[in-house]
């Protein structure tokens, strides 16, 4: 039997309504349903009830939800947690939901309605619309940094284990997690490596709502340093990590990240940049997506493997090797030139 092929013209009206799943999903993680439907599907007027929410409506909501997977209607109308749906709740290992909720934030949302600006001028909409960068925004406005700090726990919990696990930290004494918000990264890096020290360095700000590393048992083995990593980072490390940072910033920002990072690299040390690098021509990568958000709302953008070259070499460093992990990340190493 022929498969009917879907036309071009239905498959861009679906792309073009993304943003209204986006809505929806969002708005149901805010409202915590997932949390309510834990113990086992629930009839939608009691969901309702507890979410304080018009019935119909929600109804709705969930039935579009559903008819992608995320979520599941029984025949009595009941609503249930599906395995696209289970991550939406709260306190589960792989939970997604601060992240979704950061990156629904009005911020990055209205940033993205504004992508005619940022075409015509090469500049970000939420810097426009803000009136500031977005982290001096975060460092005046508590709230919003709590919605961002937790998003990106939630993004990178997923990534920490297979990266830590994709290169051999054995030859290191002590680690500086440069920009290392909360501290995940450099936690699982340091269980799964018993004799290491590790540094966190990040802002005032940051370090103050990290309870990571007491956490996961390792606050004996790692110290935490205020500062800012454009002006200097620790020394006296033999590894230098920099995760999901570089993409936050221009070039010559991120220069002056990996000059500081030079700077008080030994000559035996290594710097690793875990980032996206992009893959060339038409092949599908989710970075490239990624990649809209940054161009969207920061400075910055994902890269190719070049761009990482003249990078490093403009700090005076050069890439020795780039490493792929299971996930979407890749470690770029790199020495002193």
């Amino acid at each position: 039997m022929d498969i009917p092929q879907i036309p071009p013209q239905a498959v861009l009206a679906q792309l073009g309504m993304g943003y209204l799943v986006t809505a929806s999903l969002t708005t149901v993680a805010k409202l915590r349903i997932a949390d309510m439907l834990r113990d086992g599907p629930k009839p939608l007027e009691e969901l309702a009830l507890r979410s304080e929410t018009h019935p119909r409506s929600l109804h709705r909501a969930l039935r579009a939800l559903a008819s992608l997977g995320i979520f599941s209607e029984d025949e009595q109308g009941r609503f249930g947690l599906t395995p696209l749906a289970e991550p939406l709740c709260t306190d589960v290992a792989g939970s997604m939901r601060d992240a979704l909720l950061m990156l629904a934030h009005p911020a990055f949302w209205d940033a993205a309605g504004e992508m005619l600006y940022t075409l015509r001028t090469g500049k970000n909409a939420l810097e426009h619309n803000l009136g500031e960068m977005f982290f001096d925004y975060l460092a005046k406005n508590r709230e919003a940094a709590e919605v961002f700090d937790n998003g990106v726990t939630g993004f990178t919990a997923l990534e920490n284990a297979p990266i830590a696990s994709a290169y051999d930290f054995s030859g290191c004494q002590r680690v500086v997690d440069v920009g290392g918000g909360h501290g995940g990264f450099i936690a699982e890096i340091l269980k799964r490596n018993p004799s290491l020290q590790g540094t966190l360095f990040d802002l005032d700000y940051v370090l103050k709502g990290s309870t990571v590393l007491a956490a996961e048992g390792v606050a004996d083995r790692c110290d935490t340093v205020v500062g800012d990593f454009f002006k200097s980072v620790p020394a006296g490390a033999d590894a230098y990590l920099v995760k999901r940072v570089l993409h936050d910033w221009d070039d010559d920002e991120c220069v002056s990240i990996m000059k500081s990072v030079r700077q008080a690299l030994p000559a035996h040390g290594r710097v690793l940049a875990i980032d996206v690098v992009i893959s060339p021509g038409n092949e599908p990568s989710p970075g490239k997506i990624v990649d809209l958000l940054m161009l969207s709302s920061s400075r910055g953008r994902e890269r190719t493997e070049r761009d990482f070259q003249e990078m490093f070499a403009a700090a005076g460093l050069k890439v020795s090797r780039v490493i792929p992990t299971p996930s979407p990340l890749c470690i770029v190493e790199g020495v002193i030139a």
